[in-house]
């Protein structure tokens, strides 16, 4: 009985689902699913009636027009890939570039008849193709009868008819099957499909249609066909190469360059805007959201896969991605944009690889790079959390940008490298080098965070005792000190900080800081008057292994005597700025009469920083002191590279195409320890396919020698390069020149 007030008894919960959860399709959202596979194809049927079968089914079709064979005209030697500047992929198919014509040579039953037959070449690309979306294209021999793509009957003989397709300049880059469909008075019937009729459309930057176009041959030829590369590392004023193998013509590789689109499930349909292309593919060519190619390691344990500095080339690594289907171990920044460049020049867009030397890695959003310091005027480490890279690598690729006001298209700042996120996933850009220059860092992509890059203030603050920061000196030129690149057709740097930064001090500079500023860029207002002591710090070559002395030189501006309380530490760093470990801490203090100098001299055992090394030998030398009698900050930083040995790569004598050649590697270890699990690897564009040994143990003072065979199979000048890395010896490479003859 219930009584005013009862409640109701409660519900029981409904029961736990059991079972796996249920599969999310497109069933609701949308007829069919987005097309985002270029592998993934659909049958075209071979018959299509225009109505129903009679009592007998259709009749036969043996005395209409009918299709014996197609001839692609996909060889090398053909006009095809030689007008298309696409003779270097080591491919049988045709490879082309779009908005440029095209040649198949089709050979028929009997004599083309053009006022009673009605054929068409008919383009598909991925599952599902509609006309509409550009996924299926037919191509007509006559001028009344047009779509997208042009076509028209440039040679006729007999029974062969030679169709001349122009794709058009904005068309989907990828792997399309063509087939040739035939009307009768019962239907269209069509080819079946063929892997010899597949053919790759590429961007074209010979072409002023397509929003890759690139006026200049000499750049054309070194941004999308030269294959060999030089990366440049090291530091600002000590600058070293290493040598990249792009290898993007080598078998595999473009079908590998196709998949990492498949693979992020990039619509098919936006595969033909380079917008689109670079942005997806910046996000794809690293393994940190989407499984991507490369995963980056910075730690200095590579024992689960290779170590950065001992790739040669990207070729493996877009293979072995493709074959194995995940991400390859490892990378750092080089290695993200050396396989990046090869992916862009591999589909046609114009590509080069930059080395930005004291890039800012800003973790609090604004324009400055902070380096804090106690009231003595010792930096003080746990709190220094921001970075200056020693050096970084990004790419940039060539392209109009529709979505920017005019003026800013051309050369696109892409990065591959996982630093910051973007609209939620790691990439960066494509973000205009001419907006980066003006400060108009408003528009996309991430222009902002390649300002701070290049634009960064170094600032020292002085953190008292009660927490409170003072700045005390600003270094506005320390970062972005030099932009650089590969000069084309040479094997020599040039450099391009120009198209980033107007000159330091310059009007045009603080014109474009007080614009970046109204975009939201913070920089530090301060200008802490400069202290009346200088502190030079000086410039070294020093070898793995050696003792060196380090000279600080202090120098008095003023008419009065300076005590200065110096602190100089020295740390093994990575190359991204990051400490690994200090190795060396003095302070002395430092007296300098009027207007004079004084040197203060640092002896470093090679025993003292030997075990702390990492991977690129970098020491990090940072002074720092309190001027006693006014009270002023003097400040200094100096990046030491220190040098590997080199290997010695020599060649046989001769060299011509399809003709064998040696190749012999030499090393002879110069440390008074042993290097243990040791390999070397060696490669050479258009000459020889990536090779690798392994050699347990190198002992102190004893020599290797390794010889390989290879056969060129392309002529012109190339080089064979070659690195050794292990776990105590990283970043040992070495080249030699080759011309091979036809």
């Amino acid at each position: 009985m219930s009584g005013q007030g009862a409640t109701a008894a409660p519900s029981p919960a409904p029961p736990a689902p059991s079972g796996p959860p249920p599969k999310v399709v497109n069933r609701g959202r949308s007829a069919v699913p987005v097309a985002s596979s270029n592998s993934d194809e659909s049958d075209i049927p071979e018959f299509e009636p225009f109505g129903l079968p009679g009592p007998r089914g259709f009749p036969p079709l043996t005395e209409y027009l009918d299709i014996m064979n197609v001839d692609m005209m996909s060889r090398p030697e053909e006009i095809n890939k030689k007008q298309h500047n696409t003779t270097f992929y080591s491919s049988d198919q045709l490879i082309v570039r779009r908005g440029q014509e095209f040649q198949v040579k089709i050979t028929f039953n009997r004599p083309y008849k053009p006022a009673e037959d009605k054929f068409a070449v008919e383009f598909v690309i991925g599952p599902s193709p509609e006309f509409s979306k550009g996924t299926y294209v037919p191509v007509f021999p006559t001028k009344g009868r047009q779509s997208s793509w042009e076509g028209r009957i440039t040679n006729s003989n007999n029974d062969t008819v030679v169709m001349g397709i122009t794709p058009a300049a904005d068309c989907i880059v990828g792997k399309y099957n063509l087939y040739i469909a035939v009307a009768t008075p019962f239907g269209i019937r069509r080819t079946r499909r063929d892997y010899s009729r597949e053919l790759y459309i590429l961007f074209n930057p010979w072409v002023a249609e397509d929003a890759v176009f690139l006026d200049d041959e000499e750049e054309r030829q070194e941004c999308v066909l030269s294959e060999m590369g030089i990366i440049y590392h090291g530091s600002y004023d000590d600058i070293a190469e290493r040598n990249w193998n792009y290898g993007q013509f080598n078998y595999g590789v473009l079908d590998a360059c196709l998949y990492i689109m498949d693979r992020s499930e990039m619509p098919i349909t936006n595969r033909g805007d380079p917008i689109k292309v670079t942005r997806k593919a910046s996000a794809m060519l690293n393994s940190r959201d989407d499984e991507g190619v490369l995963v980056g390691n910075w730690s200095g344990d590579y024992t689960y896969g290779v170590a950065p500095t001992s790739w040669t080339g990207s070729t493996d690594i877009l293979l072995s991605y493709a074959r194995s289907k995940q991400p390859v171990c490892y990378a750092q920044c080089w290695v993200y944009a050396s396989v990046f460049n090869s992916f862009l020049r591999c589909l046609g867009i114009p590509s080069r690889v930059v080395t930005n030397y004291f890039s800012a890695h800003d973790n609090d959003g604004n324009l400055k790079m902070d380096i804090i310091l106690d009231e003595n005027g010792r930096i003080d480490r746990p709190r220094t959390r921001d970075s200056i890279w020693n050096y970084h690598c990004w790419n940039e690729c060539f392209m109009t940008r529709p979505d920017l006001p005019t003026g800013f298209g051309g050369w696109q700042v892409v990065d591959a490298t996982p630093q910051e996120t973007s609209d939620g996933m790691y990439r960066c850009g494509p973000a205009s080098v001419m907006a980066i220059k003006h400060g108009q860092t408003c528009y996309p992509y991430d222009a902002s965070f390649v300002f701070a890059e290049v634009n960064s203030d170094v600032v020292f603050y002085s953190r008292s005792k009660d927490g409170t920061m003072e700045p005390v000196r600003v270094n506005r030129t320390h970062v972005g000190r030099l932009v650089c690149t590969k000069k084309p057709g040479e094997m020599t740097r040039r450099d391009i900080t120009d198209q980033y930064k107007f000159p330091e001090g310059s009007t045009e500079e603080r014109t474009v800081l007080e614009k970046a500023e109204g975009y939201g860029c913070q920089r530090e207002k301060s200008e802490p008057p400069p202290a009346d002591v200088d502190l030079v710090l000086p410039t070294l070559e020093i070898s793995v292994g050696e003792d060196f002395e380090f000279n600080l030189e202090f120098i008095n501006r003023s008419d009065q005597r300076r005590v200065v309380d110096t602190y100089i530490s020295g740390s093994v760093v990575y190359y991204t700025g990051v400490t690994s470990s200090e190795f060396l801490f003095r302070d002395p203090t430092v007296t300098i009469g009027p207007n004079g100098s004084e040197k203060e001299l640092v002896v470093i055992e090679s025993k003292h920083y030997m075990k702390h090394l990492v991977e690129q030998a970098n020491l990090n030398f940072i002074a720092t002191g309190k001027v006693k009698e006014t009270g002023q900050i003097v400040t200094a930083m100096k990046v030491v590279t220190l040098r590997n040995p080199k290997l010695t790569v020599k060649l046989s004598e001769g060299g011509k195409v399809n003709e064998e050649m040696t190749a012999t590697v030499e090393f002879t270890n110069p440390f008074t320890f042993s290097l243990e699990e040791v390999y070397i690897r060696m490669e050479g564009p258009g000459t020889m396919q990536p090779k690798m040994r392994y050699y347990s143990l190198i002992t102190a003072g004893s020599s290797l020698s390794w010889t390989e065979f290879f056969f060129p199979h392309r002529a012109g000048s190339t080089r064979v390069i070659a690195t050794l890395d292990c776990p105590k010896l990283r970043q040992v490479n070495g080249q030699a020149n080759v011309t091979i003859q036809a």
